[in-house]
């Protein structure tokens, strides 16, 4: 199979070894990825970002196809079975293929929006194991207990710390394929790095004797590569991924599938209501086949609906999204972004809501999100030399150091456009 990708340019899968690609690419599971955008709604914020999680898919494993290549490269002084061998080659392509195939709509709001909805990794280990599926069958059609292996390395579990850690690591196809093709697709600058030098500048660590290596950076060659990657990674949280607009968005559709949720346990029916969401309001549990018909087309269809909800909030809360009439957000500083701070903060803005009519529950809230760019005490990435002792990244890196296990928070206040200038005023008195 070749393709043209608009990151990577012309993309193979012809070896033997890769054919997994091509076969589960035909799967139910996998196809259900095309309607299902990588950035949820940031092309609120930025219009570009229409890219789908079924080309991130695509691009993670000609990623991995990539790792694979440098691997047998350096391999060589390895011990056998700590080499690269064909069927875990086929394991990782298939893994890094499938990382995402049990991604919810929107990217990660829906796990946060229907109760009891378990995050999309035990989504994707459920696709990979249960045998209804296709992606399961055309696993075991190759080796009966693939499944296992390949779930494994999914949650980043593997032998061979290298080959689990390429998966689900510092340093991984995900994030490596992610920052280029969302850095594209939004139209900025922050996510480009160098990944053929930075994939040319990997070698094994030594390992103690009896052990696996990891995988180590060439300090003479691969340092700025290596730095460039995490910084592109902190620079797109900053400016893309914790946009406010975005940030506004996603609230805002949190707070509609919790009041849908709400008024379908009452007794009440909406139209267009998925399956899903309609057995989580009722308390059931959520079943794979009622989570993989939901993509963000069906949720979309629905938020339309429910324009028409005899609740008018909801009514009300969904036609602002359709219309991109967001709610603004109040980003708070120093002492007011701590608990107590934010706390008097949201409260101070409930007050405002509740002066002007409006339920406080649903036209302010609070969004907390943060993220560690570089965390080096729980994987440290090792560098090292032609001379001397490899040494841990945040040793040898003076900008690494200093990010190492930094926080990077946005604190804000979400409220309806219409409370903002007076919450501007009452927190300025404050």
């Amino acid at each position: 199979m070749i393709l043209r990708d608009a990151v990577h340019g012309l993309v193979s899968f012809e070896s033997e070894e890769e054919a997994v690609v091509p076969r589960l690419m035909d799967t139910p599971e996998v196809q259900r990825l095309r309607r299902i955008r990588q950035l949820g709604v940031a092309s609120y914020a930025f219009p570009g970002a229409e890219h789908t999680r079924f080309a991130h898919a695509i691009g993670a494993a000609f990623v991995m196809k990539l790792l694979l290549a440098r691997l047998r490269q350096i391999h060589g002084d390895l011990p056998f079975w700590q080499q690269v061998t064909s069927e875990r080659a086929q394991d990782a392509l298939a893994a890094a293929f499938l990382h995402d195939v049990g991604h919810g709509p929107l990217s990660h709001l829906f796990e946060d929006a229907i109760p009891g909805t378990s995050h999309h990794e035990e989504w994707t280990e459920k696709i990979v194991l249960d045998p209804s599926t296709g992606v399961h069958k055309v696993l075991i059609s190759i080796d009966p207990h693939m499944p296992e292996r390949v779930a494994a390395l999914v949650r980043g579990e593997h032998p061979l710390p290298y080959l689990a850690r390429a998966v689900s690591g510092t340093l991984d196809v995900d994030r490596c394929d992610y920052l280029l093709r969302d850095a594209h697709a939004t139209g900025v600058r922050y996510g480009i790095f160098d990944l053929d030098w930075l994939f040319r500048s990997l070698r094994f660590a030594p390992g103690a004797e009896g052990t696996a290596p990891g995988l180590a950076i060439d300090g003479a060659k691969g340092l700025p590569a290596i730095e460039a990657f995490i910084l592109a990674r902190l620079f797109m949280f900053q400016q893309v991924y914790l946009h406010k607009a975005t940030r506004s968005a996603e609230w805002m559709i949190r707070t509609i599938l919790a009041r849908a949720g709400a008024v379908i346990a009452d007794g009440h029916r909406l139209p267009s209501t998925p399956r899903a969401i309609e057995k989580s309001a009722h308390g059931q549990k959520l079943i794979l086949e009622d989570y993989l018909e939901l993509d963000d087309g069906v949720i979309s269809v629905a938020l339309r609906a429910w324009e028409n909800a005899p609740d008018p909030a909801l009514a009300d809360l969904a036609r602002r999204v359709r219309l991109r009439d967001l709610f603004k957000t109040y980003e708070l500083f120093g002492e007011q972004a701590l608990p107590d701070g934010r706390a008097h903060a949201l409260e101070v803005a409930r007050e405002v809501a509740r002066s002007k009519g409006l339920d406080p529950d649903l036209y302010v809230g609070l969004d907390v999100a943060s993220d560690t760019p570089f965390g080096a005490e729980t994987e440290p990435l090792m560098v090292v030399y032609a001379k001397g002792p490899a040494r841990p990244l945040s040793d040898v890196s003076f900008i690494l150091a200093r990010l190492a296990g930094q926080v990077l928070s946005r604190v804000r206040l979400v409220v309806a456009r219409e409370l903002r200038d007076d919450i501007t005023r009452a927190l300025g008195s404050t």
